[in-house]
């Protein structure tokens, strides 16, 4: 079958095209043809080699995939062929709390993704495609869709009214201010960009801050929201925005900690302001395939269509890297497989 393969820590430029072959079905497998893939910032740490248990020897690349059921083993119960499914970020971690068993083997990291003709998982795995997505769209949801629903909601808990504050314009994001809005949320969104943050709006966003024209946006955080801070803040650069992201933050909230596009150390936290202001640093690591369960009933009943920056060709693999990696996309960032 026609895939891509990457060796840990060869960059971008070590993406290969293989004639690879899928691993074979058991009885509880699924075959996936796959029609769409999404990239997300792990991808590109993956290429970088500094990705968590990564391995030495070449992977297909990329968890989030989108494709038909062709063939099904013979205990499989949930699907048939001709399904349209998306897989989960963890196949091992299907409800319940984290785990380190659970959290292990995830696609395009610790065994071979989605960036190929065929897929083969167990069936436990696999979620239905809301009926109204293309496989384009539906190929984001299983990363930043979760994430994002886990950061607001399973882990975060908010409630209508609530007011979140979301870092950035790039996947998850996006879809943490879809979600949101269409949930009764008060969003809050920044960017360095006029024109992105122009785009915002028109998803629903309440406020917007042009952080390089703010660049103490925390305070401004503060200012719209009266002094108090926000419920939730999905903290996605890391080194040089946690101190900010705990100040925006208000008495008792909840920042989330998703990533690290600035780098994942850096200048020590006031601890101080953390326990003073009795506020919650939580880590999200994606989340379960119940998760992905519930995002996708929430965006199928909503009627959210996932925001999608960019759609590159199979062939093109490479140049869809380059594009997540310069920081300009608003929302994900696809490869299309069909041909």
């Amino acid at each position: 079958m026609n895939a891509w393969t990457l060796k840990p820590g060869a960059g971008i430029a070590g993406l290969q095209r293989s004639d690879a072959t899928a691993r074979p079905a058991g009885p509880d497998d699924v075959v996936v043809r796959i029609h769409a893939a999404s990239l997300n910032y792990r991808d590109l740490m993956f290429a970088r080699g500094d990705y968590l248990g990564l391995a030495d020897a070449p992977l297909i690349p990329l968890c989030d995939g989108a494709g038909e059921v062709v063939e099904v083993g013979r205990n499989v119960t949930r699907f048939k062929p001709g399904d349209r499914v998306i897989n989960t970020y963890f196949p091992h971690w299907i409800d319940g709390g984290p785990a380190p068993w659970k959290v292990g083997g995830s696609p395009g990291a610790q065994s071979d993704g989605v960036l190929a003709e065929r897929f083969v998982v167990d069936e436990a795995a696999l979620v239905p495609i809301p009926a109204h997505l293309s496989y384009d769209e539906a190929s984001t949801l299983s990363c930043a869709g979760v994430t994002a629903w886990n950061a607001l909601f399973a882990d975060g808990d908010a409630k209508p009214g609530s007011t979140v504050v979301l870092l950035g314009t790039g996947g998850v994001s996006i879809y943490a201010l879809q979600l949101a809005h269409a949930a009764g949320l008060r969003t809050i969104i920044t960017s360095s960009s006029n024109e992105k943050l122009e785009r915002a709006r028109q998803l629903g966003a309440d406020a917007t801050i042009n952080y390089r024209a703010t660049p103490e946006w925390q305070n401004e955080v503060l200012r719209l929201t009266e002094g108090a801070g926000a419920d939730i803040v999905v903290e996605v650069g890391g080194r040089d925005t946690l101190p900010r992201s705990v100040a925006a933050t208000k008495m008792g909230g909840l920042v989330s900690i998703i990533g690290g596009v600035s780098g994942f150390s850096g200048p020590q936290l006031e601890l101080l302001a953390v326990i003073g202001g009795i506020k919650r640093l939580h880590g999200i690591m994606v989340g379960s395939r119940s998760m992905l369960d519930e995002v996708a009933r929430f965006v199928g009943l909503h009627q959210i269509r996932p925001v999608v920056d960019r759609v590159f060709g199979f062939d093109d693999a490479p140049a869809a890297y380059r594009h997540l990696e310069s920081g300009q996309h608003f929302g994900k960032v696809v490869i299309r497989l069909d041909r």
